[in-house]
């Protein structure tokens, strides 16, 4: 009898074994889908194209980039969320994984039960702006001249939801200043406010013409969100370094969808580890605005798990909600 169940047991954990096998060897099988849920143009965009070839290459099917942008990226999400969990159709997240389902009322959407992280693709800190006009020439400075006015002074964001907007809040509550949203439609018309003053401070992420309009005088770069200095904004201050515990890395990311098999993420892993490794394409990635940097499943699972929570929290203090 013994004998019997030690190979009825042997048996199914060598079925398990070829199973495990048999995933990795036939993934994958066919093209794999990226979907990035924003238009084309953006930095997420131009980072998944920018990987399509290589990755595509040590795959040894097409990696096929398909925006889908809508509903504040939650329409591609979703859709990725509920495809086959093949490692065929993926996801490039951002931050914005983690702060869309609270902005969305009707949802009920949770990242870390529908997704599961590949790796990370890239990080950035965000750049603290001031307009020309702005009487400060660093972070501390900047918060005595915000505190001397009463009526507040006017920052931009790239639109109500978005990570400058929630960032600026964050720094308001921590920072204890007056600030007033002004929003934009993207980017673009946030640099241009901030140029001609039309607003005072602007968070966003670093870009090559950003770079340009700070070297010109047309805008001054203050300091950054990381915790330690940037190679993307040499000589910024971290904004930590004035108001203590005030980190925000904005952050790029490959995911796929629950339960789509451990050794097929490894694949995926694996792949986009040798792919970010190339030198040529950090320099790329530093011209986009971004450090190419690579991590393990768990790692991305991790700092998604973290920072749901601090921005469900600056969500719903600001009673902020796109419906």
């Amino acid at each position: 009898m013994m004998r019997n169940c030690f190979g009825a047991l042997l048996v199914l954990v060598v079925a398990a074994a070829t199973m495990g096998n048999a995933h990795a060897q036939e993934f994958p099988n066919r093209p794999i889908r990226l979907v990035v849920p924003y238009p084309p143009g953006g930095t997420t965009d131009i980072m998944a194209r920018a990987l399509q070839e290589r990755i595509g290459e040590l795959l040894g099917q097409p990696l096929i980039v398909e925006n889908r942008p809508g509903t504040a990226a939650m329409l591609g999400t979703l859709e990725v969320a509920r495809a086959k969990p093949d490692g065929h159709t993926l996801l490039f997240a951002n931050n914005g994984v983690s702060i869309a389902p609270f902005l969305q009322k009707a949802t009920d959407f949770n990242p870390t039960k529908a997704l599961s992280a590949v790796s990370l693709v890239s990080r950035a800190p965000l750049l603290l702006l001031v307009s020309s006009k702005v009487p400060a020439s660093d972070v501390a400075s900047l918060f005595a001249y915000a505190k001397s006015r009463p009526d507040g002074l006017l920052f931009a964001s790239a639109g109500p939801g978005s990570l400058g907007h929630l960032s600026t809040e964050l720094l308001a509550r921590r920072a204890g200043l007056k600030l007033i949203h002004v929003p934009y439609k993207g980017q673009g018309p946030t640099t241009q406010a901030i140029m001609t003053g039309e607003v005072d401070m602007l968070l966003t992420t670093a870009s090559s013409a950003m770079n340009g309009f700070i070297s010109d005088g047309k805008i001054k770069l203050l300091g950054v969100s990381s915790i330690t200095a940037s190679i993307l904004a040499p000589g910024a201050e971290p904004i930590a370094k004035t108001l203590p515990g005030y980190v925000v890395d904005v952050w790029f990311g490959i995911l796929a969808p629950a339960g789509t098999p451990r050794d097929v993420i490894a694949k995926l892993n694996a792949a986009l580890v040798t792919t970010l490794a190339d030198a040529r394409l950090k320099e790329q990635f530093i011209n986009f605005g971004v450090e190419a940097v690579a991590s393990t499943p768990e790692q991305l699972d991790g700092m998604i798990a973290a920072e749901i929570p601090e921005w469900q929290k600056v969500i719903t203090d600001g009673g902020i909600s796109l419906q």
